[in-house]
């Protein structure tokens, strides 16, 4: 059964596009999350988990309003020294990880333990994302937004293969 898209949903995927990251991006963290344990993955698979977590109307609120601060951060219109704090992205803040952990809790436990790999790691697009610290662009809750996606994708997939992550054959 295919679910028609919301207006919310494609609002949420054109701000990812508009922030330059690709479903495609965040299907690879995916992927490379999964394909330890499955030997039938396929990117196709990964992309299609991501796309069901962002049919979640809580993942689309918390894409919309993380970008969304991004975004007035870029523009200096919050007060400070909350500007400053999400302009430098200050390591005590810790609100752009609360915010994608509504995200992942929406798949169970598994989750959370991919979300702090992805986010200690910082892999591909999340690195990219992360990167342009002190540039005009901040992406203080992109990065975790999108590493937040991934692992409730990745655990969504593992919950349709519990096997797989057990390690039983």
């Amino acid at each position: 059964m295919v679910e028609a898209t919301s207006k919310l949903e494609k609002a949420a995927m054109k701000r990812l596009l508009e922030r330059d990251v690709t479903l495609e991006e965040i299907a690879e963290l995916v992927y490379d999350l999964q394909e330890p344990y499955l030997d039938n993955l396929t990117m196709e698979l990964c992309l299609d988990n991501v796309k069901a977590v962002l049919r979640k109307r809580e993942v689309q609120n918390a894409v919309l309003t993380g970008i969304e601060l991004d975004v007035l951060t870029e523009e200096g219109k919050l007060a400070s020294p909350l500007q400053e704090i999400i302009k430098n992205d200050e390591g005590l803040y810790g609100i752009d990880e609360v915010l994608a952990l509504a995200i992942v809790n929406v798949y169970g436990s598994i989750g959370f333990t991919n979300f702090g790999y992805l986010d200690k790691v910082k892999p591909k697009v999340i690195e990219r994302l992360d990167s342009l610290k002190g540039e005009d662009e901040v992406n203080t809750f992109l990065d975790d937004i999108v590493g937040a996606i991934a692992a409730a994708a990745a655990s969504r997939i593992a919950h349709a293969e519990p096997e797989a992550e057990e390690g039983v054959d």
